[in-house]
């Protein structure tokens, strides 16, 4: 199976971009995307539609034109659930799960911790949620887990992480958070299989970053750790342009 995440900041502003091209050229199982900022009115359908595709997507409802993800799928799922348990983030749209015969897929935009660290308790309180919800999961079968989860977890992980120290993104309490995740039996699967690599998945609009490369890897696939030897790659298509992240992919043997 190819597992495809791609946060694209919007999703009518990338389908001026190529998306749809980008779309059919990765030819993914199951394609989850974050702020798709589509605000549902009633009237328009979700402005991008697949044929062999199931959609599945969730809206913000507490502010137009913010967050929200939307999941593609070419298999059916036995059974879609949005949200975790706390109503505060779940009508930001925020994450949706997909159950298959063999495992759960999981999707997610996480909650920036924002200027000033203003949403630092509001995402510590995420993290909590989010470990007891996938490790419930994991007791029944193994989990994958994606999306923009905006961390960058270790210092290889940013351009400049000594200058990024206590930011959004990259304070102690959202990295060890990030550990306490794994500790739990989950794998970043891209630095299992690439330890020493060097890419990033996102890079800010401003000071050229993206032609600097001064990027961020917040971009994951994770997995239960019993599905770990069925991964055969996890890669960061620094390639793919469109939005201020590229997509990350996951080849596994499902």
């Amino acid at each position: 199976m190819k597992l495809v995440s791609f946060n694209v900041n919007g999703i009518r502003a990338i389908l001026k971009k190529g998306f749809e091209e980008t779309f059919n050229s990765l030819n993914a199982d199951i394609f989850f995307l974050e702020e798709s900022k589509f605000t549902e009115n009633g009237k328009d359908p979700f402005p991008f539609e697949k044929d062999g595709y199931h959609l599945y997507q969730r809206t913000s409802q507490v502010k137009k034109g913010y967050s929200g993800v939307a999941c593609y799928s070419k298999l059916a799922p036995l059974s879609v659930h949005y949200g975790l348990k706390n109503q505060k983030y779940d009508e930001e749209g925020r994450v949706i799960t997909l159950e298959f015969r063999d495992f759960y897929f999981v999707g997610a935009y996480v909650p920036n911790s924002g200027e000033e660290l203003k949403r630092l308790s509001f995402r510590m309180q995420y993290e909590k949620d989010l470990v007891e919800y996938l490790t419930e999961l994991d007791k029944k079968k193994p989990v994958i887990y994606t999306g923009d989860l905006n961390v960058a977890h270790n210092d290889i992980d940013l351009k400049n992480p000594s200058t990024n120290h206590h930011n959004a993104g990259f304070t102690d309490e959202e990295r060890n958070a990030f550990s306490n995740l794994l500790s739990k039996g989950f794998v970043d699967t891209f630095r299992e299989l690439h330890p020493n690599a060097v890419t990033y998945s996102w890079w800010s609009y401003r000071f050229h970053a993206r032609e600097k490369n001064a990027g961020w890897r917040i971009d994951y696939f994770l997995v239960s750790k019993r599905l770990m030897d069925k991964v055969i790659d996890s890669k960061i298509h620094t390639e793919i342009l469109g939005s201020d992240h590229c997509p990350v992919e996951l080849d596994i043997d499902l």
